[in-house]
């Protein structure tokens, strides 16, 4: 093929030129290695494809390109405009493009995208019908070689022998593929520019497309596995945009960019939406990529390294750099980025209009980068003037500027909101963070509900009951259900109320003349036709006879029933609910304030009236109590009058988690309870002490005087009232310790009732005591006997010295010390036993103390001559004075009780000399193996000075003077007193040694 592009001549004058100044070859060589090396390193496919696209347009033809990549070969085949004379110059000449005179409508801008190809290739070509060039890198270096500068092989030495490919074009034989006018033949350089070729051609999808309007076909073919691109609009929502300059702005905007550009004022935008994906950076889109994602990056209007956030994909022609891989800054950038704004909205306007919920399309998040930030700003000032959000009352589009949103609102309530509230629109949780980037106004649901009962008071019930359908979902939200809190309702007396808690739902449980008698005390029942679960959910009460009871209504009809125009209305109405299931009253003890008629038909709280004949009847004063009519009695039943309050027997109250320090409402009107909860509290102090649950018996304080026997009896024969007076109540103090304590009945009876004798009932013998501790007390009545055991315990009848309290410790010990009694030691000794392991103390000790004299009875000394004796050894030291005698706790426990010191605390207990150690006989041993192998022998035993017969010394180690004393000795040190007398009989009679053997194999 002959010379037809000129190629020869254009060689011709570059070698001249660089023979002429070699530095004009190291410019050309550093020019093309930057751009191959760098902002043109991955750029084959596209620049080819550029390329392509501008020379179908320059045909006005449509635009097919092949790439073909098979045996290391890339073949880029295209349709329209073959290869020109001015071609091959542009080529050959860097930054000259042959498409300026085409500025509108090419693509390609700069005039060096060619370059990319020597990223994989150093021998590419380009066969046109018009004829063919060549590039060669080894051509180059030898017509390099040929012209013998000695400048220029200096220069080619300090390059390694790289040329520049691209500056001098050879001629080229062949022809491109049928159907095509160009192909470029790339020869790939190495695997690793093969491995670069089918990246890139894999990666390249639909964005290819749309960024090259000129192509409507992509075909790729690798090793034979053939991929085609086309109709990429019909997967895609495209919105176009496109301008001039304005002849008044481009001094300003245009002023900072190469001579070239500012003659090209041509701008344009293609903002796309993939059709087949949500939006979002990785949708999903088979069209976009084999990896089906967004490509992430500006495209300016091939790909930059400019990162895109946005769920779209953006192809504008922005100013770029040298590099060709940023935008460049500038105002023709700025100007850029609201033109891109303003063609964003419109696209989400377009697809709101389709009925698309754009909200995700709104940026949101961190930007990726300053371009990215710049877009997204000028966007969400350009969206709340764009109508995008669609209204819930007619489904026009709103601005978001003109929207409100209801905090917390589901679409089932917006529905019923829309009327009332202009401009509504839906507020999905998950496009919250989009709804604040638009600035569209919130409303608190509390303020909305607030004002519903304002907007919406002359609504029928039935259109309530819409509403409150409408709020199905959201009831289940603990956090909403607070902000309903103020929801208006309808009653069926035609009121509307604010509040849901605490309405009764109507039901057929309660008849409607019992619901109408408590009408003027603001009993508040829903409308039949506004009642929904959802009233229920937010805190309504099924109508039941309880829950009636149970509203606040009831009780102030209840409690004001006295000064109610017709008392007896109350009455029954109250009665009737009761009667139904009695059980329905319970734990409502002000129920017990309702006023009934007596026998003389006078109006007397149902706590103040007793049954006819019964027990309560008999045994409580008549001035405080009245026989109820009986008449009401056979209306409503026995049942219910007593599950009001009215007494048959004495009455109980309950109440649960008692805070001694703040008693409550119902057992305020118990006599003493304040006292009760002092005496009970731990340490006499009520703060912070509980009681978890108490029964208390009232009415004590009306029991007339000489009732007390038959009140005794019923709480004997009573299940009931016998938990309440014999069950210790459980209280905890404010350190969570818990102790036992005396029932409010048992502590009422122990502190005031007082018999015929002016003595309190408390404190006196029980007729089961034991017989010695009895001497010592008053005698209970004989009716007594008659009573349950711990019945009589409970209030206060002594039984054993355990029984007593405080105050009867002190009167026993006072009567124990009193010098005109007699006494026995037998019975003193018990007495001490008991006494020293007793809890109750007291508040003063006693000045005189009974002790023992040594003669089988006992005598009463002053305390400070008594001593407490815990070893029997300390009984043979007469000068210490009075023994009180115990072992043990027992004996530390009498030392506190009676202010008397332990024996050991008023004498040392030093043996005076050594003694004679002696082997302890081998029998005592055997049949006492805890006794000691030696005991110290001792002609005179003195302790203290003080002549004894025996002593343990403080090692445990046995002393004696003679063998009694040397039998107490050993039984002592070995922890064995039981077996003093075994001893002595060993040591005294060593004959009877196999007698009292034998007898020990039975021990």
């Amino acid at each position: 093929m002959s010379d037809v592009f000129g190629s020869g001549g254009i060689r011709e004058r570059v070698l001249a030129g660089w023979a002429a100044a070699p530095v004009r070859f190291r410019e050309d060589a550093n020019a093309e290695e930057d751009l191959a090396l760098g902002g043109y390193l991955d750029r084959v496919v596209v620049e080819l494809a550029q390329n392509a696209a501008d020379a179908a347009v320059r045909a006005g033809v449509p635009g097919r390109v092949q790439f073909s990549l098979r045996s290391g070969t890339l073949v880029v085949s295209n349709t329209g405009a073959p290869l020109t004379a001015e071609g091959v110059e542009s080529l050959a000449t860097l930054r000259a493009s042959a498409k300026r005179d085409d500025a509108e409508s090419a693509v390609g801008r700069f005039g060096v995208g060619f370059s990319a190809v020597l990223a994989v290739t150093d021998e590419p070509v380009i066969l046109s019908r018009t004829g063919g060039v060549r590039f060669s890198r080894q051509d180059s270096a030898a017509a390099v070689a040929d012209l013998q500068s000695a400048g220029l092989e200096t220069e080619v030495r300090r390059r390694d022998g790289q040329v520049p490919v691209l500056r001098l074009p050879f001629e080229a034989e062949g022809e491109p593929p049928e159907g095509y006018d160009t192909a470029v033949i790339l020869p790939l350089r190495d695997e690793a520019a093969a491995e670069l070729v089918r990246r890139l051609l894999d990666e390249a999808g639909d964005a290819l497309l749309l960024a090259l309007p000129g192509l409507e076909r992509i075909e790729i073919d690798v090793d034979g596995s053939v991929r085609v691109l086309a109709d990429a609009e019909s997967r895609w929502y495209v919105q176009r945009a496109a301008g001039v300059v304005d002849e008044s702005d481009r001094e300003r905007l245009l002023a900072d960019r190469p001579t070239e550009e500012r003659s090209r004022p041509y701008w344009s935008i293609l903002w796309a939406l993939p059709r087949t994906a949500a939006a979002g950076p990785s949708g999903g889109a088979e069209a976009l990529s084999p990896s089906g994602e967004l490509p992430g990056v500006v495209h300016a209007p091939t790909p930059t390294d400019e990162p895109l956030s946005l769920p779209a994909l953006l192809l504008a022609t922005f100013p770029l750099d040298p590099s060709r891989r940023h935008v460049a800054t500038g105002p023709l950038t700025d100007h850029l980025v609201q033109e891109a704004a303003t063609a964003y909205a419109e696209l989400l306007r377009s697809r709101a209009e389709d009925g698309a919920d754009v909200l995700s399309l709104v940026p949101t998040g961190l930007a990726a980068g300053a371009l990215d930030r710049a877009l997204r700003e000028a966007i969400l000032a350009t969206l709340p003037s764009t109508p995008i959000v669609r209204a819930v009352e007619d489904g026009s589009l709103l601005p978001p500027r003109e929207a409100v949103v209801v905090e917390g609102s589901d679409d089932a309530f917006n529905r019923v909101l829309a009327p009332i509230v202009p401009g509504l629109i839906g507020s999905p949780r998950h496009h919250r963070t989009a709804l604040d980037a638009l600035g569209i106004r919130r409303l608190e649901l509390a303020d909305i509900i607030d004002q519903l009962g304002s907007v919406a008071a002359a609504e029928s019930p039935a259109w309530w009951r819409e509403v409150y359908g409408a709020l199905s979902e959201m009831v289940t939200d603990a956090l909403l259900r607070e902000s309903l809190g103020t929801l208006p309702v309808p009653l069926a007396d035609g009121r509307l109320v604010r509040g849901v808690r605490g309405l009764l739902l109507p039901g057929d449980e309660v008849p409607a003349d019992v619901l109408a008698s408590f009408g003027e005390y603001g009993v508040r029942v829903v409308h039949p036709e506004a009642v929904h679960p959802s009233l229920e959910r937010l805190g309504a009460t099924p109508m039941s006879p309880r829950a009636l009871l149970e509203d606040s209504a009831v009780r102030v009809a209840v409690e004001h029933s006295a000064d109610a125009d017709d008392p007896d209305v109350i009455a029954d109405a109250v009665l009737s609910v009761v009667a139904a299931d009695v059980s329905q009253a319970e734990g409502l003890w002000w129920l017990s304030d309702l006023v009934l008629r007596d026998a003389d038909g006078e109006l007397v709280p149902a706590n103040a009236l007793v049954i006819p004949g019964s027990d309560a009847a008999a045994v409580l004063d008549p001035e405080e109590v009245a026989p109820i009519d009986t008449a009401i009695v056979e209306r409503h039943g026995l049942a219910a009058v007593e599950a009001i309050g009215v007494l048959s027997s004495l009455g109980t109250i309950s109440a649960a988690d008692v805070a001694l320090d703040e008693l409550p409402e119902s057992l305020a009107d118990l006599d003493g309870i304040t006292d009760w909860a002092y005496d009970v509290a731990p340490d006499g102090s009520r703060f912070g002490a509980t009681v978890g649950e108490l029964t208390a018996v009232r009415d004590l304080d009306w029991v007339m005087d000489g009732s007390w026997p038959r009140v005794l009896e019923l709480f004997g024969t009573s299940p009931e009232l016998r938990r309440a007076l014999v069950e210790p109540v459980r209280v905890v103090g404010p350190d969570d310790r818990p102790h036992g304590a005396l029932s409010y009945a048992a502590w009422w009876i122990r502190d005031r009732v007082v018999l015929e004798d002016g003595e309190p009932l408390a404190g006196r013998a029980d007729p089961a005591a034991d017989p010695v501790l009895a001497s010592f007390l008053d005698s209970a009545p004989e009716w007594t006997a008659r009573l349950d055991p711990e019945v009589r315990t409970a209030v206060g009848l002594v039984r054993v010295v355990s029984d007593l309290d405080a105050a009867g410790v002190e009167l026993l010990l006072d009567r124990l010390a009193d010098p005109d009694r007699e006494v026995e030691e037998s019975a003193i000794l018990r007495l001490w036993s008991q006494l020293g392991t007793h809890s109750a103390y007291p508040g003063e000790t006693p000045d005189e103390v009974r002790v023992l004299d040594g003669s089988g009875l006992t005598r009463v000394v002053s305390a400070g001559e008594a001593v407490v004796a815990d070893a029997p050894m300390w009984l043979q030291r007469s000068d210490l004075g009075g023994f009180v005698v115990a072992s043990g706790a027992a004996a530390d426990g009498l030392s506190d009780l009676l202010d008397v010191p332990m024996a050991e605390e008023v004498a040392a207990g030093k043996i005076d000399g050594e003694g004679t150690a002696a082997d302890v006989p081998e029998l005592v041993r055997e049949l006492v193996p805890e006794a000691p192998d030696t005991w110290w022998e001792h002609e005179e035993l003195l302790v203290d000075g003080v002549e004894v017969s025996w002593w343990v010394d403080e090692e445990r180690r046995p002393h004696a003077a003679t063998f009694d004393g040397l039998a107490k000795a050993l039984a002592w040190a070995a922890g064995r007193w039981d077996q003093r007398h075994v001893i002595r009989a060993v040591l005294s009679e060593p004959d009877r040694s196999s007698e009292l053997r034998l007898d020990a194999t039975f021990d």
